[in-house]
C-alpha cells in the first residue's frame, strides 16, 4: 500500500542533553542600570575582537548615553590570559578594572 506524505509519521529530537537544573551566579552583582556607571571593553589580539567591540559601544552610547566606556587590550600573545601579566602590564589591567562597574569581552577570530 502506497503511504501520503502525510500518513509518514517524523520523530523529532531535541539535542539539548537533560541536565541538573543549576543556578549560575556571577562572580560579582551586576548593575541594576548602566546609565552612568562606567564600562570596561575588553580585547585580544584576535582582528575581530576590537571592531566588535566598536560596535558595541556605539550601541552602548546611543542606548546610554551617560554612560563612560574603557577600553582594555590584552596583547598578549593568543591562549595567554591576563593572569600572565606582570610588573606594569598587571597594574594597568587591575587598575582598569577596578575602575569599571560592568565589562564587555570579546574574543574575535
Amino acid at each position: 500500500m502506497d503511504k501520503t506524505k502525510a500518513d509518514i509519521l517524523y520523530e523529532v529530537l531535541s539535542p539539548w542533553a537533560e541536565a541538573d537544573p543549576i543556578h549560575l551566579d556571577g562572580i560579582s552583582s551586576r548593575p541594576k542600570e548602566l546609565a552612568g556607571k562606567k564600562i570596561g571593553l575588553f580585547y585580544n589580539v584576535k582582528r575581530a575582537s576590537q571592531p566588535m567591540l566598536t560596535v558595541v559601544e556605539r550601541k552602548m552610547k546611543e542606548r546610554f548615553p551617560t554612560c563612560e566606556i574603557r577600553w582594555y587590550a590584552n596583547l598578549l600573545p593568543p591562549g595567554h590570559g591576563v593572569s600572565e601579566l606582570e610588573g606594569a602590564d598587571k597594574n594597568k589591567f587591575e587598575e582598569w578594572a577596578r575602575g569599571v562597574d560592568a565589562v564587555v569581552g570579546a574574543v574575535g577570530d
